[in-house]
């Protein structure tokens, strides 16, 4: 029988003002920088000084975003107007009820409306050309004072090039787009229903300790089908309560045209996906979470979009740039899509606008950026791999337009919502990523911890059990930047994808099928997957981050892979759904895993660990694969030993007194084999051992299979 075990036990602002007016057109490059002040840049060299010979880069950066500030200042009154253009592009209900529309197509010859309200006449109502490329159309209401666009009607740009071509388009700033069944372009619908949704619950408070669901809607059901917002709500919710989970993130939630980019080539920026549902679906979605006290982040992507012309960004306005920078600079090599210029005053006023309209619109309370190393530099990441060497983050490579972006949109963010949470998803490790902008960072709250899953995939795909490399796990549960927190995962849905699987099928594999029962007894295959899962889960939540993160249904150990549905899979559902009857059904093991990770979030709760500071890690045995640490008075321990226990084991621990077992991966409900007494009590010795003030050895403190929190 394997000797695996985890076991831990625990004792009874704003910026600040730009000033005077600045000549910026007077400046160059080289001159930004050199006289600006960073309020608070000794803090950031505090923590870490091996920044000092960088000053100049995060003064230049820091300089450049006051520009953008004071520019928006005098060009626009502010960014808290300039972020709501929402409310004046795309279709306006004015309160006469007439229709006001304005579009941003500076290289088109002439822009005209038409759909249902007009039986599609091409040429009847025509954009009225503005200064700086803009359009306008006003439509006064009908004989009976009623909008002359109804609610759920059809639309369409006709945008005229001056080449001669006659282009049909969606508004980027359309709230809403939908697909016949069978057709293969999305069509602008007109949104504005009679009763509009209205938000009840207030947002929840910004939690100490953040744990995070990663959801996608359309695969949140065991049916083979898309699951609408509603089967979210009233389904999946309770369990993401229940497990103990305070945040959601929602993928692939802005309009994309292909599912099977899993929401990762957006279309329409502004619109809820309408193959889950309606808008007021999604909001009632939200409001339900709020009501939880679980905060929702949307997963959001700025970093590209994807390259459709009909319906999408691509070509809006006939010329090959418009939103995105001309090629080559403007696509992405890999991703085959369109990459934005960032220094293009209504780009900024397009992306920034889309942020404050999830939060004003839909009430979410932040966002996980997606794609940020692709932002951050002119390589995109691609070919470049990451040694740490600081010149790797400064300099000529660096893309500082998107930089000042991400800048601008989180110092506006946080002004304007204090208790929003962004993260940014950067493999680089770009230093002060999520270091306060009034330091000369980013901005972001967190940042994802990429290379635990990585490190994880790796030694079961790789390593056999006794070859495990115990420091070198240790080490990447720690290796991250002092001072920016991280959000630790064991797997995300990137580990998820067609071309790998999931932790518990690289674990069980096609036993899976057969022996998760529990009325049968438990093969070794089986056994050793259970407890390996849940052991890595905990290590990862105790040791890798400042938050965490759990993606829907591998909590439980859900089989297989993740696929949607194409031509290379026969169009097949069968695995983009999450089989959360697998639960539901006390006779197979996976309502044990669930159980875990529920007690495992519960636990965390109550004593905080994931908002103490870094864990104190005072074993890490090679020989015995045992690893002992310590954090917010709870004691870890771990043993990944294959075969042997170990008892009479002396542990390292700083706090004196009683300990007691809280959380055990060994006990039965968690699938193990009930080797701890839980009533047993463990008290301090006043002898220092292994870095730490106290130690505790007993007799009567096996360090046995499979036993956590």
């Amino acid at each position: 029988m394997p000797a695996l075990c985890s076991l831990a036990v625990s004792p009874s602002g704003r910026l600040a003002a730009v000033g005077a007016r600045l000549a910026w057109s007077g400046e160059t490059m080289a001159d930004l920088g050199d006289n600006v002040t960073i309020p608070e840049f000794s803090c950031l060299l505090q923590m870490d000084p091996y920044l000092k010979p960088y000053e100049k880069d995060f003064r230049r950066r820091y300089e450049l975003l006051q520009k953008q500030l004071f520019l928006l200042e005098e060009a626009e009154g502010g960014f808290d107007q300039f972020t709501r253009s929402y409310n004046t592009f795309g279709v306006q209900r004015r309160p006469d009820n007439s229709l006001y529309f304005k579009e941003w197509a500076p290289a088109a010859e002439a822009l005209f409306l038409t759909g249902d309200f007009n039986g599609w006449d091409k040429f009847s109502h025509r954009y009225t050309k503005k200064e700086f490329g803009k359009w306008e159309l006003i439509l006064p209401p009908k004989h009976d004072n009623s909008p002359a666009v109804d609610h759920n009607s059809k639309l369409k740009v006709v945008v005229h090039t001056k080449e001669g071509q006659r282009l049909y388009r969606i508004s980027p700033w359309a709230k809403y787009v939908t697909r016949e069944e069978k057709a293969v372009i999305y069509d602008w619908v007109h949104w504005d229903p009679p009763q509009p949704y209205i938000h009840i619950h207030p947002r929840p408070r910004k939690p100490t300790s953040l744990r995070i669901y990663e959801s996608h809607v359309g695969i949140g059901s065991p049916e083979g089908k898309i699951a609408s917002y509603n089967n979210f709500t009233t389904n999946v919710l309770p369990r993401i309560k229940d497990l103990g989970y305070n945040c959601i993130q929602l993928m692939a939630i802005m309009e994309h045209a292909y599912y099977a980019s899993f929401g990762y080539q957006i279309t329409s920026f502004f619109a809820a996906s309408s193959r889950y549902g309606t808008p007021d679906e999604l909001k009632q979605l939200i409001d339900v979470a709020h009501s939880m006290g679980i905060m929702v982040l949307l997963d959001v992507v700025h970093s590209h979009a994807s390259k459709n012309t009909e319906d999408g960004l691509n070509r809006f306005d006939g010329s090959d740039s418009c939103f995105f920078h001309s090629p080559p600079r403007g696509v992405h090599s890999l991703w085959d899509s369109c990459l934005f210029n960032y220094s293009s005053w209504e780009v900024l006023r397009f992306l920034l606008s889309n942020l404050r309209w999830w939060m004003e619109e839909y009430h979410f309370d932040g966002f996980r950026f997606d794609g940020v190393t692709s932002m951050l530099y002119h390589h995109h990441g691609i070919g470049t791999g990451f040694t740490g060497d600081y010149s790797e983050y400064f300099g000529l490579q660096v893309d500082e337009d998107s930089l000042v972006y991400l800048m601008l949109a989180n110092h506006i963010l946080h002004t304007l919502y204090p208790d929003c949470i962004t993260v940014a998803e950067d493999v680089s490790g770009m230093p002060a990523l999520c270091r306060k902008v009034e330091e000369g960072g980013l901005g972001f709250d967190y940042r994802l911890a990429m290379a635990v899953p990585d490190k994880w995939i790796q030694i079961l795909k790789e390593l056999k059990d006794e070859d495990w490399n115990i420091g070198n796990i240790v080490h990447t549960l720690t290796n991250r930047r002092y001072g920016e927190k991280c959000i630790a995962y064991a797997e995300s849905h990137d580990q998820a994808l067609v071309g790998d699987k999931s932790l518990a099928f690289w674990l069980m594999d096609k036993e899976m099928y057969t022996n998760m029962s529990s009325l049968i007894p438990m093969t070794a295959i089986i056994d050793r997957g259970m407890q390996l899962h849940k052991m890595i889960r905990l290590i990862t939540h105790g040791l890798g981050g400042e938050g965490y993160l759990n993606f829907m249904g591998n909590e439980f150990g859900h089989p297989e892979w993740l696929d949607f549905p194409r031509e290379g899979n026969n169009q097949s559902y069968h695995y983009a759904r999450r089989q959360f009857n697998l639960v539901d059904m006390d006779h197979l093991r996976y309502c044990q895993l669930y159980a875990f990770d529920r007690d495992m979030n519960r636990t965390e709760d109550k004593y905080g660990w994931l908002a103490a500071p870094p864990a104190f890690v005072s074993a890490r045995h090679e020989e015995d694969k045992v690893i002992v640490f310590d954090r917010s008075n709870v004691l870890f321990i771990f043993n990944f030993h294959p075969s042997k226990s170990f008892q009479d084991y002396r542990v390292a621990v700083e706090a004196p007194g009683k300990y007691k077992i809280k959380l055990d991966s060994d006990a039965a409900q968690y699938g193990g084999h009930g080797r701890l007494d839980h009533n047993t009590e463990f008290f301090t010795q006043p002898e220092p051992f292994n870095g730490r003030s106290n130690s505790i050895q007993n007799q009567t403190f096996p360090i046995d299979s499979q036993s956590s929190v």
